[in-house]
């Protein structure tokens, strides 16, 4: 709302929007819909927010990455956070945010059921391997593209929903 002299300005009245709490039922189902949202991490004291692709099951959530600041940071401080989203217009969106846990999936014996499972989920999403997989130049050097699989472990979940 837009307060002047301490009134709501009259064109904010007449905004007629309701955002209610979604379950946490209904924000998984979001999750499991959109393949797109922003993984904020921080280390040091300094956050770090970049887009990330992701695939849902169960209270997990999985992706890729190479090496970068992200991973580095999530190596640092395992605590992470993703919101995504769904918006059909300013007044008719949802949004959903998870607190978790960071973990690496590594590429060993005791682990590689997983990293399959991982890899098996999100290769059914077009572009799943971007923009994690892409040739990447920083600092005119060429970062190297070794592929990390990682997961979430969701410890709370929550959304909301506008309507009009």
């Amino acid at each position: 709302m837009i307060w002047v002299n301490g009134q709501v300005n009259d064109a904010c009245k007449s905004i007629s929007m309701l955002i209610q709490e979604l379950s946490e039922q209904e924000s998984l189902d979001l999750l499991s819909r959109v393949r797109f949202g922003r993984l904020a991490c921080a280390a040091g004291g300094q956050p770090y927010v970049v887009p990330i692709n992701f695939a849902v099951q169960g209270r997990n959530i999985y992706a890729f990455s190479t090496i970068g600041k992200k991973i580095e940071y999530l190596r640092l401080n395992p605590l992470a956070c993703l919101q995504a989203d769904e918006i059909a217009s300013r007044q008719k969106w949802k949004s959903v945010i998870v607190l978790g846990r960071y973990h690496e999936v590594s590429n060993t014996a005791a682990e590689g059921a997983e990293r399959t499972m991982i890899h098996g989920l999100l290769q059914k999403r077009a572009g799943w391997w971007e923009p994690a997989y892409v040739r990447t130049v920083l600092g005119g050097r060429a970062r190297p593209l070794e592929p990390i699989f990682f997961r979430l472990s969701i410890e709370s979940i929550s959304g909301h929903a506008a309507s009009s």
